[in-house]
This record gives structure tokens, C-alpha cells and sequence, in this order.
């Protein structure tokens, strides 16, 4: 494991800070619908935002560096019936600037959220990756995560 930056911060995504984190987003090529990001930014981000950020079921983290967020995640817990009861956290859009990359950045988020969930009282991480991110595949699983399911969606709009 690559240790990151030590001035790495870990932390909650602030509101004012949502056109970067958008357009953090956006830097991934593996993308159904493109972003409308403006200007102006449609007011459904903030919507958005705005009730992740109330769930007391999400997290949605950044990672600064020297002032500039350079990665992000959204960590959130299901409860499930099955599996005994427990719940699950749930890893989605990992993300680290293309010019951060390879700094352990993307290690440090996930090492987070690993605690988060265990801290949290959930009984695994998941999370799921697009088919074509060979990379993003060999990076979680040097982090310990196992491919057992495949994945399906259905597009609604």
C-alpha cells in the first residue's frame, strides 16, 4: 500500500464546494449521461447534495490537498433482512483528480470508509465498477475487495 500525502485531509464535502466536486465527477470518461454542469448549475446538484449531506445513512467525503480537493466518495449503509439483519456499507464514485492519482489517495478514501463501515456496525463493504475500469478492478482488489457478483441495471430515463 502507497502511503498518501501526510497533509492529506479527510473529510465531509462542504455545499460551496460543489462545482469542484462535480466537475471531479465529470473527469471520469465512463459516463451513461453526461453531466449538465452549466452555467448555471442546475439547481438538482444542490438538491441532491443538500439530502445526502441530511442522511444521516451518507457520507460523502472529499480529500484536500494543499486547499485543492483532489478525491472524493459517498459511503452510504443499507440494512438488509437477509444476511441476518445487518447492514452494509456501500462504496460509490471514488474518484481522484487524473493528476493526483497514484499518491494514495485512492487508498487513504478507502481505508476511511473501511472504518467508517466498521465504526458504523456494518457487516461488509461492497461496491460496484464499471465492466471497462480494468485498473479501478486491479486497484480494489489489491486492496483486499473480491469480484463476487456481477452487476445489472435498468435504465429508467
Amino acid at each position: 500500500m502507497r502511503s498518501p500525502p501526510e497533509d492529506l485531509l479527510l473529510r465531509r464535502a462542504r455545499l460551496e464546494e460543489l462545482e469542484a466536486l462535480l466537475h471531479l465527477q465529470a473527469q471520469d470518461a465512463i459516463r451513461d449521461v453526461p453531466e449538465d454542469l452549466g452555467p448555471p448549475l442546475p439547481q438538482r446538484y444542490r438538491d441532491a447534495f443538500e439530502a445526502i449531506d441530511r442522511d444521516p445513512n451518507q457520507r460523502l467525503m472529499v480529500a484536500e490537498l494543499d486547499g485543492k480537493l483532489v478525491g472524493t466518495l459517498q459511503l452510504t449503509f443499507v440494512r438488509y433482512l437477509s444476511f441476518g439483519g445487518t447492514c452494509a456499507a456501500i462504496v460509490e464514485s471514488v474518484k481522484v483528480d487524473a493528476a493526483f492519482r497514484s499518491r494514495g489517495i485512492g487508498e487513504a478514501l478507502m481505508a476511511w470508509a473501511v472504518e467508517e463501515a466498521r465504526r458504523g456496525g456494518a457487516s461488509r463493504v461492497q461496491l460496484t465498477s464499471h465492466a471497462s475500469r480494468l485498473d479501478a478492478h486491479r486497484f480494489y482488489e489489491r486492496l483486499g475487495f473480491i469480484p463476487s457478483h456481477r452487476g445489472f441495471k435498468l435504465k429508467l430515463r
